[in-house]
């Protein structure tokens, strides 16, 4: 041991560490493993987990410690300079290891919610401290313990650890320093990318499952937040990942699968943008979006789940009932934008959060304005989450009540005020709305079905014990939502609205599928006067929503939604839908699906809607082309401003359709 340390020379800190932090990935991995163990021997690759898992590793340390030890080759020696970067180099290893650590440590409660290594979304919650904190602390608090207890015992062990192994180095002479550096430094380099070829280490290049979870468990959590923060900078191409598409073609494959006539297209430079002749022809409504926090179909009694949502089933029976809807994504503002804007899924952030989009992107509320409607945003919590205020106030909301606006609430947790003090300030403003002669559109985003799950004490016969579950939270969302359905129903606004209940999505997205198809499966339900109940099994995406609640309230428009006007579709029309889950776009069209994957061939699928199984199919190249025009349409739309409506003054013209797709 001697012998090699000598050798080493300053390498050796960086030797010892690095085999340290193997040890600890490699050990964090197998524990992972052993814990997903069916799903993993599922797939037949345990070889591959922990053979490629190594690989990851060897990458990320190549990149953490790579440049640092090229330095130490340079600069350490047994004099001040030396010294004081052998300090510093001390600081790095240590900092380094630890931050490997706590997001290993993290990753089992990340994996619980989302099915997945931390990614993007562990970047992106880190902006809001005060929300996470609140909930690590209410609902987490014991793995928030451990993880207070194991890093500050951690530092001090890697510490001592670092001043055992910088002991008694050895030194090279000076004129082979810059030799040893550019040595370490390529080695470093080659480590890092891990391939001789064009493209370099990437999660595709170990992928080898069709479960999304064992093949994050491949990676190791730092590689995984360290990649999509990497990927942030380009995240809104999606043809980097699921390939190109000529527009001719792309603008063509989006109006065939339409099914509208080329004289609905009415704007040479806005490509998607249709004129909509509303189906009612009435005194235009008003309408109130209630977008419910994380209520998937399974919590919901009246569409075969559990029995926590009798006032939602009661409601079914008097409106318009979905039984077949699905959510686009996973997060809240993914729902946001399907709902709001009609916009397809993309790999990237949704477009609440996007910079160009900030001003100037189509949403219903800005057509509404020019409608001359009240628009408003009413949440429980801070509407600063997410980019939530910034969004809307820029795309036609003329007013955001949030948790500042709220006096003496009733009951506040993590996320903000309860749900039913969310709905007595909407009833409220809604009575207050509806003596005057504007009609009024908002949005109503409820909180309380998020985890920790705090609700108030003594509403609703808890399903299970103890009371902060998503089941007793998911029950007494319901609890409040009928509560002002009482309060509505007897109101003075009732007669002239519109009001579509509708969930972002599902609570947990998990599954050994690239797309689990059941978990996007929400509740969504119109209801109003002269809505007539109905049970609607086609299959529907939110994307269809706007278009649908635009025609069922009277509203004419030129707009750019892709989505389909239910009201004027056969009850027997096919449908489709779209769902993007980490990387993965899917677009299931009847019982086929067609799943992209980031740099990979696009698979299919048969979906039983019985059994909700997936089993694979041949290939379908007219799905396939219909599936990639849907996922390239969203980033090209954004990078050009093309989703947006006409100036006042720019003249509409028709726009030439071809009537075959290119080869």
């Amino acid at each position: 041991m001697t012998r090699m340390k000598r050798a080493l020379g300053p390498a050796w800190p960086f030797v010892c560490f690095l085999l340290l932090n193997l040890l600890l990935l490699s050990l964090s991995r197998l524990g992972l493993a052993a814990w997903q163990v069916e799903r993993v021997t599922d797939t037949g690759g345990w070889a591959h987990l922990l053979l490629q898992g190594l690989r990851v590793d060897v990458s990320t340390l190549s990149w953490l410690f790579g440049v640092p030890m090229m330095f130490t080759m340079l600069l350490a020696h047994d004099n001040t300079l030396g010294r004081g970067w052998l300090w510093l180099m001390r600081v790095w290893l240590v900092v380094g290891s630890l931050l490997l650590l706590l997001m290993e440590l993290a990753t089992p409660a990340f994996i619980e919610t989302y099915d997945l290594r931390p990614n993007r979304l562990f970047v992106e919650y880190l902006i809001y401290p005060k929300e996470v904190f609140g909930m690590l602390l209410q609902g987490h608090l014991v793995a928030l313990l451990l993880v207070g207890l194991i890093l500050p015992l951690a530092a001090w062990g890697l510490w001592r650890f670092s001043a055992r192994v910088c002991r008694d180095l050895g030194f090279p002479r000076f004129y082979w320093r810059p030799v040893l550096a550019v040595l370490v430094l390529a080695i470093g380099l080659l480590g890092a990318r891990s391939s001789l070829g064009h493209r370099g280490m990437n999660p595709a290049l170990v992928a080898f499952s069709t479960d999304p979870l064992v093949n994050s468990l491949v990676l190791n959590s730092a590689y995984s937040v360290g990649f999509a923060v990497k990927q942030l900078v380009k995240e809104e191409n999606a043809s980097a990942l699921y390939g190109k598409m000529e527009e001719e073609e792309l603008l063509a494959t989006l109006r065939e699968a339409s099914g509208r006539p080329a004289s609905d297209f009415v704007s040479a430079t806005l490509p998607t943008l249709t004129h909509n002749q509303a189906s009612y022809r009435g005194k235009p409504k008003n309408l109130v979006i209630i977008l419910e926090e994380s209520l998937g179909a399974r919590f919901v009694g009246s569409l075969g789940g559990k029995p926590l949502t009798p006032n939602l089933d009661r409601l079914a029976q008097q409106g318009w009932m979905f039984d077949q809807l699905y959510a686009t994504g996973t997060r809240s503002v993914r729902g946001i934008e399907a709902v709001i804007t009609g916009f397809t899924p993309t790999p990237a952030r949704a477009v609440v959060k996007l910079d160009k989009s900030q001003t100037g992107f189509f949403t219903i509320a800005q057509l509404l304005r020019q409608q001359h409607y009240s628009t408003s945003f009413i949440y429980g919590g801070e509407g600063h989450f997410d980019n939530m205020a910034g969004f809307f106030l820029g795309n036609g909301f003329e007013k955001i009540i949030d948790q500042r606006d709220y006096t003496q609430p009733e009951f506040v947790g993590s996320w903000g005020v309860s749900d039913e003090d969310l709905f007595n300030r909407a009833h409220q403003e809604f009575e207050y709305l509806s003596k005057g002669e504007q009609p009024f559109f908002s949005l109503v985003f409820s909180s309380s079905n998020h985890d920790p799950f705090e609700f108030p004490d003594n509403r609703i016969e808890l399903y299970e014990q103890p009371k902060q579950t998503r089941n007793n939270a998911a029950k007494y969302a319901d609890y409040a939502l009928g509560r002002f359905f009482e309060q509505a129903q007897q109101s003075d606004y009732w007669q002239d609205t519109l009001f579509l209940v509708v969930a972002d999505h599902d609570s947990r997205v998990y599954g050994p599928e690239l797309v689990p198809v059941k978990n996007f499966r929400v509740p969504g339900l119109i209801l109003g006067q002269g809505i007539a109940p109905q049970r609607d099994t086609r299959l529907v995406s939110q994307i269809d929503l706007a278009p649908t609640l635009l025609s069922l309230m009277g509203i004419d428009s030129d707009n750019p939604m892709l989505g389909r006007d239910l009201t004027r579709l056969p009850a027997d029309a096919p449908g489709r839908v779209m769902m993007q889950f980490d990387k993965n776009f899917a677009l299931l069209d009847g019982e086929q699906m067609v799943v992209l994957q980031p740099e990979k061939e696009a698979l299919e699928f048969s979906y039983s809607f019985d059994t909700q199984q997936l089993s694979s199919a041949s290939l379908d190249p007219a799905l396939l082309q219909t599936a990639r025009a849907y996922a390239l349409w969203g980033s090209m739309a954004y990078n050009r401003g093309l989703y947006r409506l006409p100036e006042p003054e720019q003249a509409l013209a028709q726009v030439p359709v071809a009537t075959t797709r290119a080869e």
